[in-house]
């Protein structure tokens, strides 16, 4: 996928605490302590996570059939048997790709229904020139673990797998089936999620779907953890194009329309057009939590919002933040301009892109294409819509599910506050929701804004906040099935 909207909620609310005084300026790096010993339990993990990484999973070097034998391997060696793993075959847009499924069985008669967790064993590209750093190598410098997928998401798939190897080889025997559930191809054509989403819906049945590519510590930049997000839900990514067409003619002859001013005119009512705000209860809930957290007028207008979102004052105060009426709307922006043939002609066509993060419920791609054609008001703007549009609904945070983040998090941040979220980009979850299965993302990662460099250079992982969070999977596994 273009981005990870989980990472940018957390780039946002971690800029929030820094603007409203939850986060103090950055500190110098005291001096490092003697590095501390490792248990044979971090060692295998840190091997796992360095091997995985060295696999260069990104598109176009064919490297997944790698990957998935290589996880194959470590679990057979683990004690699970050659019926618990299955590998799966795919064609994601003219290049093969595999999935895993790896069954956990439950001793006896479960207890309750299945745990579907998810993750991606894909990466985006990288380039060795372009990095400080060889980007499919596991290296660890000045307190930080680099790689491609250190952070995205090699990082949740290498601590599944580990938990799933931890947990078989001590024995334990959950009460209930769990299952890994890796894609190979979620940066690109998601044609493995989709396949994955589909037979775990009609096979697997479960009752709980939860995501390692999404959710975590947000921390501020000197390190502190301000809350755990939970994503409970995923905008809509649709992309459209919009197009005015012209019969043009010679530059030295100008009429009276022309595509390019067409277009531009278009271009600004789409810019002046703000979507009506979303009070969903995911919505209200979340500036309800974060308004606690947040100091000063911006959280009391946060929870004012969240107790009566038709309040036109603090309604005001928020939508005047873009960092967070992103979080109440749907929005639209212009991203790409292409138009003209040559500097002597008057243009016969003009194309802009647009670029729309639209709220759940909200009717998809062609409500908001139906907002935008009005807001224009001009026939003559053709609308293309460019993406294969998946609508997903809003997931509920269950008692239960909170109580396994709550006896994760007591390991780490005894009394760090959860809150649950609305992501602007996509993930895996969004196939699962979209076929009726309650999704909810809550990864491990602890991350401050200034380390997240998902699918850019010299992607990272604080040591500290590797090692810390090992446990987390383990912990939820035990106490969901235990």
């Amino acid at each position: 996928m273009i981005e990870k909207g989980t990472l940018n909620s957390m780039k946002t609310m971690i800029k929030l605490a820094l603007a409203t005084g939850l986060a103090t300026l950055a500190l110098p790096a005291p001096a490092q302590a003697p590095a501390p010993q490792r248990t044979p339990s971090e060692l295998a993990a840190r091997q796992l996570y360095s091997d995985i990484i060295g696999i260069r999973t990104a598109r176009g070097h064919k490297q997944m059939g790698v990957m998935t034998g290589y996880l194959k391997d470590q679990l057979l060696k683990a004690g699970f048997a050659e019926s618990d793993i299955t590998i799966t075959d795919y064609d994601s847009e003219g290049e093969p790709t595999q999935g895993l499924v790896v069954r956990y069985a439950a001793k006896g008669k479960p207890k309750a229904g299945p745990i579907v967790f998810l993750g991606h064993m894909d990466v985006v590209e990288a380039l060795p020139e372009d990095w400080e750093r060889p980007p499919f190598k596991l290296v660890e410098e000045n307190g930080y673990f680099f790689g491609r997928g250190s952070l995205d998401n090699k990082y949740g798939v290498a601590t599944l797998a580990h938990n799933f190897i931890r947990l078989k080889k001590e024995g334990w025997a959950p009460k209930r089936d769990l299952y890994l559930v890796f894609s190979g191809d979620e940066e690109t054509g998601m044609i493995s999620t989709r396949a994955q989403a589909k037979m775990v819906a009609e096979t697997i049945k479960p009752a709980l779907v939860l995501n390692g590519d999404a959710g975590g510590v947000a921390m501020t930049e000197d390190f502190k953890p301000v809350m755990y997000q939970v994503q409970a839900g995923e905008k809509t990514f649709a992309t459209f194009e919009l197009t005015v067409t012209n019969p043009g003619g010679h530059s030295s002859r100008p009429r009276v329309d022309n595509a390019i001013y067409e277009l531009a005119q278009a271009l600004g009512k789409i810019q002046a057009y703000q979507f009506p705000v979303n009070a969903s209860p995911l919505v209200r809930s979340y500036f309800g939590a974060m308004g606690k957290l947040t100091p000063g007028e911006m959280g009391q207008a946060m929870q004012a919002f969240a107790a009566n979102p038709e309040d036109p004052a603090p309604r005001a105060r928020l939508l005047a933040d873009p960092g967070i009426s992103t979080q109440m709307r749907t929005t639209c922006v212009a991203t790409m301009l292409r138009g003209g043939h040559a500097e002597n002609a008057l243009p016969q066509s003009a194309t802009a892109t647009v670029n729309c993060r639209i709220m759940p419920g909200e009717g998809g791609a062609a409500a908001t294409q139906a907002a935008l054609a009005k807001a224009i008001g001009n026939d003559g703007v053709k609308f293309k819509l460019m993406t294969d549009v998946v609508e997903s609904p809003e997931s509920t945070l269950t008692p239960e599910v909170r109580a396994a983040i709550m006896a994760s998090l007591d390991a780490r941040y005894p009394g760090l506050p959860i809150v649950p979220e609305l992501s602007s980009g996509g993930t895996d979850g969004m196939h699962y929701r979209a076929l009726g299965m309650n999704t909810v993302g809550i990864g491990n990662a602890a991350m401050r804004s200034a380390d997240i460099f998902a699918h850019g250079l010299n992607e990272r992982i604080r040591v500290e906040d590797f090692y810390k969070g090992l446990d987390h999977w383990y912990l939820v596994m035990k106490k969901l099935a235990g």
